[in-house]
């Protein structure tokens, strides 16, 4: 652990190597990974964590480089993790938004990291929370969650993040179809992004009609945000919108619920690796394929033999 030590001490004091070694052991779950968390854990809870969703061709990367530049005007020190999909050869992330974000390398307080979601559905990956976190407790202010855009059921990134802004373009056809049922309902912020083509004021309308459809979340009314990352135009109202939710949400104890379901997700995800690994550990392939013969001769059902496995 001496060496993970000094590497954590050269990540506090900014060094961008060392930070990104951490959190490398960390997504890929190296056996340093728990230490290095354990030595961590107590200083998270002080960055302000803002998730970007919605579906393909949203604009989601030129507008979180665009609100990348906004918040570093603001704060000393902003991360950014962008999930890509997997490519299917290497496990790797196929578009590497730090190559969409190159006018942000220049710029000493902004990091990004490009995480492949390796398969995970939810639009992020397994370990997105354990990154932020690790990003969090080693001193940066704002962390933007670029999420994969895979449609409806891209509902994780409710689990890592404070606020959720949920991005849609006019023009998509139905725009309430492309984002209807469980990504709705994790919205915080609407954003009606490339507002600069027409029939965006329609979309903005077309939002709001939608929700006095459903149930209201307490106290809060969800804005609507018109936004173009390519014209700059509505940045700074998004950056209010965000500000006034993370607000609302602390004040309300919305931040806590919220905090308390990501902690219980990720404990209920270690324990199920953690008892995986041990009955991998004492149930052999021999055991298995005895078990297997057993069911196929009828001796007993799969049901028993598990009973018996576990045993």
């Amino acid at each position: 652990m001496t060496g993970n030590i000094d590497l954590l001490a050269r990540a506090r004091e900014g060094q961008i190597a060392a930070v990104a070694r951490l959190l490398s052991i960390v997504e890929n779950e190296e056996p340093e990974a728990a230490e290095i968390v354990r030595a961590t854990h107590p200083d998270t809870g002080h960055a302000t964590v803002v998730g970007i969703t919605g579906p393909p061709g949203a604009g989601k990367s030129s507008l979180v480089s665009t609100l990348t530049a906004a918040f570093r005007a603001r704060y000393p020190r902003v991360a950014v993790v962008a999930v890509d999909p997997s490519s299917p050869f290497t496990g790797g992330a196929i578009l590497g938004d730090r190559i969409r974000m190159r006018e942000r390398f220049l710029d000493e307080g902004v990091f990004i990291r490009s995480m492949a979601n390796r398969g995970n559905s939810g639009g992020l990956a397994r370990t997105t929370k354990r990154v932020v976190n690790l990003l969090d407790a080693l001193g940066f202010d704002i962390i933007l969650v670029e999420t994969v855009g895979v449609g409806q059921e891209e509902i994780e990134v409710v689990r890592v993040v404070e606020t959720v802004c949920l991005l849609t373009i006019p023009g998509m056809g139905d725009d309430i179809q492309a984002i209807k049922s469980g990504i709705m309902e994790i919205a915080d912020v609407l954003v009606v992004n490339k507002a600069d083509r027409p029939g965006a004021d329609r979309a903005v309308k077309d939002f709001a009609q939608m929700m006095t459809l459903g149930t209201p979340r307490l106290d809060w009314k969800i804005p609507i945000v018109k936004t173009s990352a390519t014209e700059g135009t509505g940045i700074d109202d998004l950056v209010a919108a965000i500000e006034s939710h993370g607000k609302w949400a602390r004040a309300s104890g919305d931040a806590r619920r919220r905090s308390l379901d990501a902690m219980r997700k990720e404990v209920e995800t270690l324990l199920r690796e953690r008892i995986l690994r041990e009955l991998a550990e004492r149930v052999t392939d021999d055991h298995l394929d005895r078990a297997a013969a057993r069911v196929a001769d009828r001796e007993v059902d799969p049901y028993a033999a598990v009973e018996e496995l576990l045993a």
